[in-house]
């Protein structure tokens, strides 16, 4: 399929519908590669032409690319950007078949609105431990699809019949900002907090029966201070924001669970908005229960990002920033 020659490297994709999907809205998609990959790809017809260096590799990641959508999953711009960040993380190209580039077994969560399946092998990681453990941590920065993830495994698993209820929880804590009092009824108040969650479950269940579910309290969205006094059983329970919970609210919280119960813990530890000298529940976690059997803890890098590119970037410049102010610390404690 790929030929390369002084010309450049072409690569003839006889399917023109999925070489539609593949170059993306307005070619975004190969302009999304280009960009990533330093090199420039010519379309005519059914055919792409590479040019540049990295040229080879690049055509091998748009074979890989066809080869996803000929087995019938979809191809965006985070699918693009996991797939050439692991190659780079690797270190060298997976030459041969185009569909092993995307490494290690499928593993995909079925809702009844779409497919979920995780990107990169940290992800996987956390997924699997979501279906197999009862309390499950995901740890690590904005964008890497902790709870997006841990939303989609407590859908199927209520689809599935294993729980009987879906109950998102976080800390109701303002990000640095004080909005004041807040006008409207209970629910009117905390669902500018809880809204993320809202966002991710209408990914996974259509917009009536979700609606059906909240009025049934089966999908149940509540501040964490709610949880207090309750035991949850037969339900899939997801603290989200968990670095905003204190370590009281984080020992309440987890004491919580129940029989036939699974508990899924997400946190970001470098985006904390306690007030100062107020300790992290999320941290006390960790060192608490680390090495307790039965619970799983799961960590993120800015190389797990799935949202834009460039969000990446933005973490893996401020963790830079970070490393670079603790040095100066150790280097002049006074």
């Amino acid at each position: 399929m790929a030929d390369t020659t002084d010309a450049g490297t072409r690569l003839d994709l006889p399917d023109n519908r999925l070489m539609i999907e593949l170059t993306g809205p307005h070619g975004a998609h190969l302009a999304q590669i280009e960009q990533l990959m330093g090199v420039q790809i010519a379309q005519r017809g059914n055919a792409l032409t590479v040019h540049g260096e990295a040229a080879p590799e690049a055509t091998r990641v748009l074979g890989a690319l066809y080869a996803r959508l000929e087995s019938g999953k979809e191809v965006d711009m985070g699918a693009i950007d996991a797939l050439i960040r692991l190659r780079e993380d690797d270190g060298e190209a997976r030459d041969g078949d185009q569909t092993e580039m995307f490494p290690g077994p499928s593993l995909e969560i079925r809702t009844r609105k779409k497919t979920m399946e995780p990107r990169t092998e940290a992800q996987k990681a956390y997924t699997r431990a979501l279906l197999e453990n009862e309390l499950t941590f995901g740890i690590g920065p904005a964008g890497t699809g902790k709870t997006y993830i841990a939303v989609a495994v407590a859908v199927s698993k209520f689809i599935a019949g294993e729980v009987d209820r879906i109950i998102l929880t976080r800390p109701a804590v303002e990000a640095g900002e004080k909005l004041g009092f807040l006008p409207g009824t209970q629910d009117e108040k905390v669902d500018p907090y809880m809204q993320p969650l809202y966002d991710a479950l209408n990914d996974f269940l259509p917009g009536k029966q979700l609606a059906k579910l909240r009025e049934e309290k089966r999908v149940e969205i509540a501040p964490l201070a709610f949880m207090r006094g309750r035991t949850l059983s037969n339900a899939f329970v997801i603290l989200d924001e968990a670095q905003n919970a204190t370590t009281m609210q984080m020992k309440m919280f987890l004491t919580r669970l129940g029989q036939g119960s699974r508990m899924a813990i997400t946190g970001d530890r470098s985006q904390v908005d306690l007030p100062r000298g107020v300790r992290s529940g999320l941290r006390d976690a960790e060192d608490i229960l680390n090495g307790v059997g039965g619970i799983s803890f799961n960590y993120f890098t800015a190389t797990d990002v799935v949202r834009h590119p460039l969000v990446a970037a933005i973490i893996e410049a401020y963790d830079a920033d970070d490393a670079r102010r603790e040095a100066r610390r150790a280097a002049d404690p006074a």
